[in-house]
């Protein structure tokens, strides 16, 4: 069953969840407001400072670029996801899961064409080091890397013997290695992959592309989903939906500290949703130059956590940019990496922010 049969669990399940064996940390999220209607195609209803942009903490303030507003660049799509930054080609890649293709908005023109169909019904995105694009590929059962040339090399598509479930979510450090979720959505129907039996764990996987070592960094998650690093690069935060279908109904996002031979110690929460007055699950993750954590989700019958949260290095909420859809993921672009861009349902949003992405 795809994750669009647990929308309808979603709300049950979050109000059941299942303490994990570590302890939580941060406050609990304020409810926020949902901002009034707009006519996303005409610019001249936009307010300035934009609605959207809630403020919790004083912190965030300062994020708020109050000479720009959420922007709706693209709509059209089934359930978008993977949004990555390619500036050398001003433009953003994005999935369209359902609908088989990677897509590609140029910032230059404002179109949208099809870079990719099939996509093998292609999550999650990334860049690795050398600028190469780096692919959770669903529908095949592998995490792939786009060559210059436009050649696909396969990276990984087992594990000691057995088909990964449906690589999710992707990231690269700076030392070359590949890192990835492996939950099983994108098997669990015919929706957003094929069809298929788990033979996995719901694991998170590190890959060393150079000798094509695969490990198990973390097995013991109900669904990983998204991930990112700290910017120093000492901590791994990673996205639990299990309430979308996983054994466990976790909403919560861990951290572990990350030692330089790759391993992860110190396993703990770093914010547990469970607290949230409604229904919320996080899905997609990334971080800034402070450490802010902005969180991609929704899926809430209170449309006003639909969108990004943001939390503080200590799992603070400091503030909400509201969407009128469920949120799936985001990445920072633009020229000084300040612009964020949303991927949530059928669009693409994008609103400037008072801060820097550390991703490429």
């Amino acid at each position: 069953m795809d994750r669009r049969f647990f929308i309808r669990a979603a709300a049950a399940a979050a109000a059941t969840t299942v303490a994990a064996p570590v302890l939580a940390q941060g406050m609990a999220d304020p409810p926020g407001t949902i901002p009034p209607p707009r006519d996303w195609k005409d610019p001249s209803t936009a307010i300035y400072p934009d609605p959207a942009f809630e403020v919790f903490d004083k912190r965030f303030a300062k994020y708020n670029a109050a000479t720009t507003g959420l922007v709706r660049i693209w709509t059209g799509g089934v359930w978008t996801e993977g949004p990555v930054w390619f500036g050398d080609m001003h433009c953003l890649l994005f999935s369209d899961i359902p609908n088989n293709r990677i897509c590609n908005y140029d910032i230059m023109t404002g179109k949208t064409t099809i870079f990719r169909k099939p996509s093998n019904f292609t999550n999650g995105n990334t860049r690795d080091r050398q600028g190469r694009l780096v692919s959770c590929e669903q529908g095949t059962r592998r995490i792939t890397r786009t060559e210059y040339t436009g050649e696909i090399t396969v990276l990984a598509d087992k594990y000691q013997g057995k088909p990964l479930n449906s690589p999710n979510g992707v990231i690269v450090k700076s030392d070359d290695t590949v890192w990835f979720t492996d939950p099983s959505y994108g098997i669990g129907g015919d929706h957003e992959g094929n069809r298929a039996e788990a033979e996995l764990p719901r694991n998170v996987y590190r890959l060393d592309p150079k000798s094509g070592k695969l490990d198990v960094v973390v097995g013991d998650f109900s669904m990983p989903n998204g991930l990112c690093f700290s910017p120093d690069e000492k901590k791994l935060y990673i996205t639990d939906t299990g309430a979308l279908g996983g054994k466990e109904p976790y909403t919560l996002i861990r951290v572990f500290d990350v030692g330089d031979d790759g391993k992860l110690s110190n396993d703990r929460i770093f914010h547990d949703f469970k607290d949230v007055p409604q229904p919320y699950i996080a899905d997609d993750i990334r971080v800034d130059e402070d450490g802010n954590v902005w969180a991609a989700g929704g899926w809430s019958p209170n449309h006003a956590f639909n969108g990004v949260r943001v939390y503080a290095p200590d799992g603070t909420p400091l503030g909400a940019i509201v969407t009128p859809e469920v949120a799936a993921n985001l990445c920072f672009g633009g020229h000084h990496h300040n612009r964020l861009f949303i991927a949530a349902s059928t669009s693409i949003y994008a609103i400037d922010v008072g801060t820097r992405g550390v991703e490429l």
